[in-house]
């Protein structure tokens, strides 16, 4: 049967692909010629093609009022990366089973992919009762004993409960309020079911308004967005993949039931290639779809390339940052292979926690002062502009408080005076401010900051990295290294010519591959070239809140005494 192909896409589960479509009639009819993203392809009445993946792509946005489009409100298209941070209004509509919300909710494992929902009825298991309007946590979908689930977490008394619910449990499902935030492309990836359109609240805007917003001026009410979806296939005796929107005029037939799927080239992402055995590599593959971007290796893997794909492997990676006052500042990730040396830079710190935390037995921390603090204690000093301090140690002190003493934590640290020092206890919850006085003139290579220092640690490239065609590093005015990070990898060079091999990010290239049945011809790899990549705001973010999930918070620094 027939349908459109919006239509279908909207019908389809991810886990259906891939899918084979037969093109019945629209646009297309008559050999027509269609250029869409670079890509140039026709499509005929009777063509097939098999879907392999889809994504949104834009939305078309409603001002709605009282959850219902306004009567005055044009459509507008907004691309996803259009600014602000968005609240999703809970969905009133319910689900009527486990398996409808697994299939039409992104359900995985970053934190976006941990949906919440709460039953009308109560749910009995076999040794656990889920209460109605208990908030139901979906963590991932698995087989469990042959039979398809879904890994649910309930918390009750700050313990949480964890059980799981077949797909085949119906009842009447609602979606839980959530009090998060989130960028357009987050709600766009993670946030709409198939199927169904999402209504978000503005919650907060990142730019000035400006006359080209498709938004009216000061608007923080709520949209409904209905998602457009940028459909990935592929075609016979083709070696690239073709991208159509899911808007166009066009109607399909599914035939893949009918279909030797074999028959179409098999395109696989750099996360396919990593999950496979170490034993399958290495491999040969040829470039399907090769990524944006100007710097190396980027533009050396262009569509049709053929590549040699040594290993994959985890690596570590220093997370860095431009040292400046402006929002414009850029993101590296840099290995341990990076040849260039630095030298420290000052670093400020808000309270005397912050002293004790980077505090290092190897080196007395030398501070000035930027901000007075009074004391509320004769026994702990008060702090003025421009005074300076060699920091000791952290202990504790007894403090005159309320007609008794109390045990109070602080730092003791020795005043620099003209000709002499002063022994000083600041409190540790003190709110001043202190800049570093670096004294230490040597030069250090990155693997020696990591061991012998704590991050986040400041520094200027002393000596660039001169195996680097260009070193983006040594234009920085300064660089602030704040944590060590672990990614995947894999090794690759080119087929024709392998002369050098280099890193390729598994979850920041979005590159498509077919295998080749060829033979490598030299197993072990050339030498391996040093990139230091720079990485997109959202990038950054990302990056920072998924390592800072599988860190432990750091202990609170004490309160100040009311």
């Amino acid at each position: 049967m027939a349908s459109t192909l919006q239509k279908f896409i909207h019908s389809l589960d991810l886990r259906a692909l891939p899918r084979v479509l037969q093109i019945q009639s629209g646009i297309y009819c008559q050999d027509s010629i269609y250029e869409m993203f670079g890509n140039e392809f026709s499509l005929s009445t009777e063509d097939v093609i098999k879907v392999i993946g889809f994504k949104i792509n834009k939305l078309i946005a409603s001002i709605c009022e009282n959850n219902e489009v306004s009567q005055f409100s044009a459509k507008v298209e907004l691309p996803l990366n259009f600014p602000g941070l968005y609240k999703v209004v809970a969905d009133k509509t319910p689900y009527v089973s486990i398996e409808e919300i697994a299939r039409k909710v992104s359900i995985g494992p970053t934190r976006f992919g941990h949906p919440s929902f709460f039953s009308a009825k109560d749910i009995k298991l076999e040794n656990f009762t889920i209460k109605h309007d208990e908030q139901i946590t979906f963590n991932s979908v698995e087989e469990v004993h042959g039979i398809m689930a879904v890994s649910c977490v309930v918390v009750r008394n700050n313990q949480s409960h964890s059980f799981t619910l077949p797909l085949s449990q119906e009842g009447e499902f609602y979606e839980c309020e959530d009090d998060q935030i989130y960028t357009l492309k987050e709600i766009a990836e993670w946030k709409i079911p198939k199927g169904r359109n999402r209504i978000v609240k503005l919650s907060t805007t990142l730019h000035m308004w400006d006359s080209s917003s498709p938004l009216p001026e000061n608007f923080d009410g709520c949209l409904i967005l209905i998602p457009v979806y940028e459909v990935q296939a592929v075609m016979k005796f083709r070696k690239d993949i073709i991208h159509i929107l899911s808007d166009l005029d066009v109607e399909v037939k599914d035939v893949t039931d009918h279909y030797d799927i074999s028959s179409f080239l098999q395109p696989l992402s750099l996360e396919d290639i990593f999950e496979r055995t170490s034993k399958e590599f290495p491999m040969v593959a040829q470039i399907m779809e090769g990524p944006s971007g100007n710097q190396k290796p980027y533009n050396l893997l262009s569509t049709g390339k053929e590549i040699v794909i040594y290993k994959k492997y985890q690596a570590a990676r220093v997370l860095a940052s431009e040292m400046r006052s402006d929002s414009s500042k850029r993101h590296y990730l840099i290995p341990m292979s990076y040849k260039g040396k630095f030298k420290r830079r000052p670093r400020e710190f808000p309270t005397a926690y912050d002293l004790e935390m980077v505090r290092n037995e190897k080196e007395h921390l030398h501070v000035v002062a930027t901000k007075a603090f009074t004391s509320p204690h004769k026994e702990l000093f008060s702090v003025s502009v421009g005074d300076q301090f060699l920091v000791q140690q952290c202990q504790t002190s007894e403090v005159l408080y309320e007609g008794g003493k109390k045990l109070r934590d602080v730092l003791a640290c020795e005043q620099i005076l003209c000709d002499s020092y002063k022994k000083v206890l600041l409190p540790m919850y003190m709110e001043g401010g202190f800049v570093e006085v670096v004294h230490d003139k040597k030069q250090y290579h990155l693997s020696e900051i990591c061991k012998e220092f704590h991050l986040p640690f400041n520094v200027k490239v002393s000596v660039r990295d001169l195996s680097i065609e260009k070193d983006v590093l040594a234009a920085a005015p300064g660089l602030q290294f704040e944590e060590e990070i672990t990614d995947s990898y894999l090794l690759i060079s080119s087929a024709s010519s392998p002369v050098e091999s280099w890193e390729i990010p598994v979850y920041r290239l979005n590159m498509l591959v077919h295998l080749l049945s060829k033979d490598v011809q030299t197993v072990a790899p050339p030498v391996t070239r040093t990139t230091v990549e720079e990485i997109s705001e959202e990038e950054y973010y990302m990056l920072r809140r998924y390592e800072n999930l599988t860190l432990l918070p750091p202990p609170r620094p004490p309160k100040k005494p009311t």
